[in-house]
This record gives structure tokens, C-alpha cells and sequence, in this order.
């Protein structure tokens, strides 16, 4: 099946909340869900970004139902009152996703002292789902859609150090931990949510090797060069952002694809193509594993899901 945005089902009088929406996959997607009728929320962290990201999508869907709200991922205070807002705003939220991040950036620490890339790409996004886990309950048919990556396949999560603070920190692999963090994050919750039997779904999905806004964080001269390699790379082997959105907007959207799946691109590894579902490294589905973490980032954010 060749499945692409014009395959989206009618959103009309679905509300999305989709984090890191001020360009790239996020605004990719909250686009195209705002041109099927969904009432799109996106986050930004501030200084003008969301209401241009906004401006934007209003170009290109004017009829759009869109608003720009406060949070910022590194900040479990802002997550909370994020929350908090939304729940005094919406009776019911109907769709998740999870796709704010940042790729290698050097050693830096959230206001709650969590490594960046583990506290914004994986605690922030844990917290903020489990905060909003009552609305998406509330909704007939929510998702929840957790976005990784390929560079999940040489993560390793290190449980007693996963904010990097007995071991000399390292920029890629502390990256690819937060990625492999987002799969079994998304599979546990799917476990979680069958279990209660709760008629809510998650799923996660990545989008190839896409242009976004992630190299922005490269530091450096040695940061600059990989960027650059990055904008000479991708043009020839990857594709664009809103090419890149599909597996999220199948993962959000497509009623065929169960809970639990993980999609990508279905060109040659899994770089460009149309959406699929697609097999993750094995220790994404180390249920074990999942279960500590899932404990641990609930001890370190104060947050306990309720599923």
C-alpha cells in the first residue's frame, strides 16, 4: 500500500497536540492535520517562533483551526502548567505527538538537571504524556505517537548513569540513548494501555534521513563541518521534512496500523520512502527493560502515568 498525506482520514473535531511545532517534522505535521480539519495545538518555547510557525501554517491551510501554547520540554514546571492549562482548556485531547528534540549537542543540563538531549528528547516527553494521559483517556480513539530515529539502533540505556553524570559525557551516544529511551517508551505504553484495557493507542515512527532544523546544535568547528555534511548528504540520499512527517502522520492517523507499531520510510534503509511499518533493533523491545525505565523516569520526574 502506497499511503501518503492525501490518504489522511478527516480529522474534523479531533484536537492534536504536537510539541516542537515551529518548523521541520513538527510543523510538517501539524500542517497537514490542521488541512484535514484537526484542531491543531502547537508548542513552542517561545520568542516569536510559534507564532511564525503559526503564520505559516495558516498560509498555507487559511481555514485552519491552530493555536500556539507555552511549553518548553526542559522545564518539568513548564510541562506541568502546560498541562494544567490544557486540562481547564479541553475536555479531551485526541492526539499526542511527541516530536520535539535535539540531535548532539554538547554537554548541557535542564533546570531540573537532566543531560539535554535525555531530559527534552525522552524525561520531558515522558512527563508531559503522562500529565495529559487523562484527556487522551477521555477521547474515543486517542494516539499517542512517540518519534525516534534510526540512530536508536546503537543506543544503550544506562540505567545508573542516564544523565551522563559518572561517565564522561559523549554527545552521539548520549543521542542515540534518548532514541532507543523513545521506542521503549512508546512500546511499554502501548503494553500499559492494553492492559487497562483503555480503547487510547501509542505508537512511535521516524522519518528517515529528512532535513530539519536538528543540525542547529552542532557545536564548534567540528560541529559546523557535520553540519555541513549534513545539508550535502541528505539532498542526495534523504528527503524533505514533509516527506519525512508521513510516518508520523500514518502513526497518528491511519486507523489500520495497531497500537504498538513503529513506522519509517520503506525505501533502502529506511533513509527515504513512503510510510511502512518497520522493525526496530531488538533491545526496543526488551520488555524488561522498558519496565525500569519506565520506573526510573517516573522516580526522576515525579511523574506516574496512570496506566
Amino acid at each position: 500500500m502506497s499511503w501518503t498525506a492525501a490518504d489522511i482520514p478527516d480529522q474534523s473535531g479531533r484536537t492534536a497536540v504536537v510539541t516542537g511545532a515551529t518548523s521541520g517534522l513538527g510543523l510538517a505535521t501539524a500542517t497537514e492535520l490542521a488541512r484535514r480539519g484537526a484542531h491543531v495545538v502547537l508548542t513552542a518555547r517561545g520568542g516569536g517562533r510559534g507564532e511564525r510557525a503559526l503564520a505559516h501554517l495558516r498560509a498555507a491551510v487559511p481555514a485552519a483551526s491552530a493555536e500556539v501554547a507555552e511549553l518548553d520540554l526542559t522545564r518539568l514546571e513548564s510541562v506541568r502548567s502546560f498541562a494544567a492549562r490544557a486540562a481547564d482548556r479541553y475536555p479531551e485531547l485526541d492526539l499526542l505527538v511527541n516530536n520535539a528534540g535535539v540531535m548532539a549537542t554538547p554537554l548541557e543540563r535542564t533546570a531540573d538537571g537532566f543531560e539535554l538531549q535525555t531530559g527534552t528528547n525522552h524525561l520531558g516527553h515522558f512527563a508531559l504524556t503522562g500529565r495529559l494521559l487523562p484527556l487522551l483517556l477521555a477521547a474515543p480513539a486517542a494516539r499517542v505517537v512517540t518519534v525516534s530515529s534510526s540512530g536508536h539502533r546503537p543506543g544503550r540505556i544506562v540505567l545508573d548513569d542516564l544523565n551522563w553524570q559518572r561517565r564522561p559525557y559523549r554527545r552521539w551516544p548520549a543521542y542515540f540513548q534518548s532514541k532507543l529511551a523513545n521506542l521503549l517508551f512508546a512500546l511499554e505504553l502501548q503494553r500499559r494501555l492494553a492492559a487497562a484495557g483503555a480503547r487510547a493507542e501509542s505508537l512511535a515512527a521516524h522519518p528517515g534521513l529528512a532535513r530539519t532544523e536538528l543540525t542547529r546544535s552542532y557545536p564548534g568547528l567540528v560541529g559546523r563541518v557535520q553540519s555541513a555534511l549534513m545539508r550535502a548528504t541528505v539532498p542526495l540520499f534523504g528527503q524533505s521534512a514533509e516527506q519525512g512527517a508521513l510516518p508520523l502522520l500514518r502513526a497518528a492517523t491511519d486507523p489500520t496500523v495497531p497500537g504498538g507499531s513503529y513506522l519509517g520510510p520503506g525505501g533502502p534503509g529506511e533513509a527515504r520512502g513512503l510510510p511502512v511499518v518497520v522493525k526496530a533493533a531488538p533491545a526496543a523491545y526488551d520488555e524488561d527493560l522498558a519496565g525500569k525505565l519506565w520506573n526510573l523516569s517516573a522516580e526522576l520526574t515525579g511523574v506516574a502515568p496512570a496506566v
